[in-house]
């Protein structure tokens, strides 16, 4: 793995744990094989509450809420908690919110409608806090078909928003591949799809202006809305912010003209990744790799933009696979004890893990990856430098791997030292940047000493909430701010990513798993299987 093209563009990285197993796919691209179509209802609201209430007669509000994620588990697989929620639908109503908050000295959170963030962004500290659900602030508000721009509010859907677009003939060009995100909570993450061509793949690098409510003293009514605009510094620090700035309230975007893409993958030989990777996402605007290691292949996505009048043929869907609707009977099944993949693991079950592998890969070019006309590996994502404080320092790989893991937190998964010793390898060794969305603990562990301008957005946070309302104690962990660290020292944290090991008991010495270094990066402390 040293051999991997972190330079000339820098490594970004990424963990997922599926703890559902990544047979899911199998089985879903086998029910869709079967069914037309699927009818299903939207997911649940992340935020759970005892009582509903409205406050002051209008704004909706709950008591006692758990709060989770999309997944329905943080790193750390702890219950998020709030006294209240509340769920504004105009501006007005927002900023009543956060002068309540303020004014109450409440820690304040921000929920998008389904909570895609596998980290704790979301979490305010202890019980009494409160949470901002962004679910109903989802209106365009401007369209500039002329200026190419368009203003929405900062809870509408991606998929609306490029719906919307279209009507005016306009484009996001870039974004990530699955449509149940909001604005806001592509700007908090720093979100993206794949490219290095123009401004890039990063949603953030396209607003041109935005409107944050932070918390304000008695003179200001407690909350004050800033409209920021390209040129501002605190542009820089707003666009991604953590959501520990205030609530993003309205997003202008801007935009280009409609086109289309079009799309062919490849599959060859991994010999030569090492080259192809950096040369690949300068030749194709959209490019994009999936490495199948177990297998030695690559898939590249041969992904351009093409005119868009009537003379280029076809009119495509990109319904990728694993993001498709599922009925709950079926999601039922693949997330109960016994499937295949847990199978697997628990009797080591090498092979079948294997032709697993070989499966998901023949069956994804079955299907055609999801794209049709008319009508899991390490996946690898190309990333420019930003402007944004937090964003990207330089052009850069953004490596997804998605992974199994056990609904039970002691229990180490097949390969368990590979795995972390590549997550090592990444963020330490060839200080890759984390992804503020998706990564576990041990990722973030210095990584605020990666951005230049930290300080810069350190300041700009002491100016717009110096309470620290809008933080947490896991916020300040990451931010440096906090001095506790990141690390969770417990028995089996390292199998959670909440610690790099230095006991045996922080991997699991009863299953036969220690704490070891590393095979290739010698500093790595990893949790390997003793024969």
């Amino acid at each position: 793995m040293t051999d991997l093209p972190f330079n000339p563009s820098s490594p970004s990285f990424s963990n997922t744990g599926r703890i559902s197993g990544v047979t899911k796919l199998i089985w879903l691209i086998i029910f869709l094989m079967i069914m037309n179509t699927v009818n299903s209802s939207a997911p649940e609201d992340p935020i759970k509450c005892s009582s509903s209430s409205s406050s002051t007669g209008v704004l909706k509000k709950k008591s006692n809420c758990t709060i989770t994620n999309y997944i329905g588990a943080f790193p750390d697989r702890s219950t998020c908690r709030a006294a209240e929620a509340f769920y504004p639908t105009t501006e007005a109503e927002l900023v009543s919110t956060v002068a309540y908050a303020t004014l109450a000295k409440k820690k304040v959170k921000v929920a998008t409608r389904h909570s895609h963030s596998l980290t704790k962004l979301v979490c305010p500290d202890g019980d009494e806090g409160l949470v901002i659900s962004t679910k109903y602030l989802d209106r365009v508000l401007n369209v500039n078909a002329s200026a190419m721009t368009m203003t929405v509010e900062s809870g509408m859907m991606l998929r609306q928003l490029i719906k919307e677009a279209a009507k005016a003939n306009m484009a996001l060009p870039y974004s990530p591949y699955w449509w149940g995100l909001t604005v806001g909570g592509m700007l908090g993450t720093g979100a993206h799809g794949s490219s290095l061509w123009g401004l890039g793949s990063q949603v953030h690098d396209y607003v041109i202006q935005l409107r944050i409510v932070s918390p304000a003293g008695p003179g200001e009514g407690y909350a004050k809305v800033r409209t920021l605009e390209n040129g501002n510094p605190e542009l820089d620090a707003a666009k991604v912010s953590l959501g520990v700035l205030g609530v993003i309230s309205q997003v202008t975007l801007k935009l280009q003209p409609l086109f289309k893409r079009s799309v062919t993958y490849m599959t060859k030989s991994d010999s030569d990744i090492g080259d192809q990777a950096v040369r690949f996402g300068r030749e194709h605007e959209f490019g994009e790799i999936t490495w199948y290691p177990s297998q030695k292949q690559v898939i590249y996505r041969i992904d351009n933009r093409v005119d868009s009048s009537n003379s280029t043929s076809g009119n495509g869907l990109f319904d990728f696979l694993g993001y498709r609707s599922l009925p709950s009977l079926v999601l039922l099944a693949l997330r109960t004890n016994g499937t295949v993949e847990e199978t697997r693991e628990a009797l080591e079950d090498i092979n079948g893990k294997c032709i697993d592998g070989r499966l998901t890969s023949t069956t994804l070019r079955t299907a055609a990856y999801g794209l049709t006309n008319d009508g899991i590996g390490i996946f690898m994502r190309y990333v420019t430098t930003s402007s944004a404080y937090l964003g990207k320092q330089e052009d850069s790989i953004d490596f997804d791997i998605t992974y199994y893991r056990s609904k039970d937190p002691l229990a180490p998964r097949l390969y368990e030292d590979i795995l972390e010793e590549i997550e090592q390898i990444a963020m330490f060794k060839y200080n890759g940047l984390p992804h503020w969305g998706k990564n576990r603990n041990v990722a973030f562990i210095g990584a605020i000493n990666k951005f230049e301008n930290a300080d810069k957005f350190l300041k700009i946070k002491q100016i717009y909430d110096p309470l620290g309302l809008f933080s947490s104690k896991w916020t300040d962990q990451v931010l440096g701010l906090n001095k506790d660290g990141l690390s969770i020292m417990k028995e089996g944290c390292a199998l959670e990513g909440l610690c790099i090991c230095s006991e045996d008991v922080h991997c699991a010495p009863k299953m036969g798993y220690f704490c070891r270094p590393g095979k290739v990066y010698g500093k790595a402390r990893v949790c390997a299987k003793q024969y």
